[in-house]
């Protein structure tokens, strides 16, 4: 990294924020590059010391910074210049975030399957049975096994399960051989600390 930062025109940073990373671009590298470079950093704003650069902007050993990270102490300096951080922002992007929603809703809806919830899990599983329950629940000891204890109090055998749980919350995927009657789904709803049910048809 030292060898190049001696030779470049143009330094473009691609590396994710963390405590290695913070500040990367600090005086002391600053101080190996070439007078009149010029650095782009469209990853992480965190990656650059501030005031380090803005000396270096006064120097005239840095030429041009173009960021989408503006910050507010980087504003209004002559040859500093920020841009919107709207890379996700694009049709392309958009049509694909609209697209990959309604993939998930669906997918939901169908099967009970969760991916990029808020509040919940990730939580996916093919279906394995005639039918499915759906369970979410508080994230507390004992769920599983209470909720297995209804199934085989009414003489059915789960094909498969999943259980995923995400801060104070938990949600199950079970899927029955045979059909399940409301009766089932009222009496899981009935355990402290279940908060929904919901039964879906195998295709």
């Amino acid at each position: 990294i030292e060898s190049l930062l001696t030779k470049c025109d143009f330094i473009t940073l691609h590396m994710p924020l963390n405590d290695s990373t913070k500040g990367f671009i600090n005086e002391e590298k600053i101080a190996m590059m070439k007078k009149g470079v010029k650095i782009l950093n469209f990853a992480r704003g965190g990656l650059v010391n501030n005031d380090a650069l803005r000396r270096a902007i006064d120097e005239e050993v840095v030429n041009r910074y173009v960021t989408d990270f503006p910050s507010e102490d980087l504003l209004g300096i002559e040859n500093i210049i920020p841009i919107p951080h709207l890379g996700a922002s694009t049709p392309e992007a958009e049509e694909n975030c609209a697209i990959m929603a309604v993939n998930q809703i669906t997918d939901f809806l169908d099967t009970g399957n969760i991916r990029n919830s808020v509040n919940y899990p990730d939580c996916s599983m093919d279906m394995n049975g005639d039918t499915r329950i759906s369970i979410g629940n508080k994230n507390v000891p004992n769920m599983v096994g209470q909720i297995s204890h209804v199934l085989a109090e009414n003489s059915l055998n789960i094909a498969n399960m999943i259980n995923r749980n995400q801060g104070d919350y938990a949600y199950n995927l079970i899927d029955i051989d045979g059909p399940v009657s409301e009766n089932v789904t009222t009496e899981i709803e009935k355990i402290d600390g279940v908060i929904f049910t919901r039964i879906i048809e195998g295709k």
